[in-house]
């Protein structure tokens, strides 16, 4: 993670949506294309809540669970252009962090006001040169709401449900496509519906469904987007 101070003139592309669009894929390797630093939003509420799990917080608990993000270490390692692993205070979480399980508390804590302003800081200094790709819920929307472009990538629920399905079948986990679809069904409805930093498009977001596309053409999509803003 960068550790200087945030720099406002810093370009930075967020790639926003929901649950299975394809942005965490599509925003490492943008980043990975442009040589930008990479911010996967995501994985630091799934890893407060992973540390509030270790530490038997009740995740109703508001007060509880701002202590824990202040007092949680998390480190995104990065080697040969693969996916970062995310250590959780000194512990690699990365598998564990993908489940749906932890999906669920991250969404659920994702809802606290308190959360969400203890990771504000956190998440907007990973704005370093030579430029940042964020990936997340309210990346345009809130933390970075000068950024240009701005990505938001949607797919039908059917479709998020298969992709991720398959993902956790290649990584041996074993969960059924119906439980899969009613838990994307589900937190749609909660990110869509929280009282604070909703899920939704930024007004100047340029909107793309991902229903049928390769992740390659998506890729080269946003790429086009980068390219043109710098022209």
């Amino acid at each position: 993670m960068p550790t200087n101070t945030s720099n406002a003139t810093v370009p930075v592309l967020t790639i926003d949506g929901p649950s299975g669009s394809g942005k965490g894929t599509v925003s490492r390797l943008v980043a990975q294309a442009l040589g930008w630093h990479y911010l996967d939003s995501g994985a630091l509420y799934r890893a407060i809540g992973l540390a509030a799990g270790w530490a038997g917080i009740d995740l109703s608990d508001a007060s509880a669970l701002v202590r824990c993000t202040f007092g949680t270490r998390v480190e995104f390692v990065e080697k040969d252009n693969a996916e970062p692993r995310v250590v959780v205070n000194g512990m690699d979480a990365t598998d564990v962090l993908r489940t749906e399980t932890a999906g669920a508390a991250a969404s659920a804590i994702a809802a606290i006001p308190d959360v969400r302003a203890a990771l504000t800081d956190r998440q907007r200094a990973f704005r370093q040169a030579p430029g940042l790709v964020a990936d997340g819920r309210d990346m345009g929307t809130v933390i970075f709401p000068d950024a240009s472009p701005k990505v938001f990538l949607t797919a039908s629920a059917a479709e998020r449900a298969e992709r991720r399905y398959n993902q956790l079948k290649g990584k041996g986990v074993s969960f059924t496509l119906d439980g899969l679809l009613r838990e994307i069904l589900a937190r749609d409805a909660r990110d869509a519906n929280r009282a604070v930093a909703p899920l939704r498009a930024a007004e100047d977001a340029v909107c793309i469904d991902t229903t049928g596309l390769g992740i390659e053409e998506v890729v080269q999509r946003v790429l086009a987007l980068v390219s043109a803003r710098v022209d």
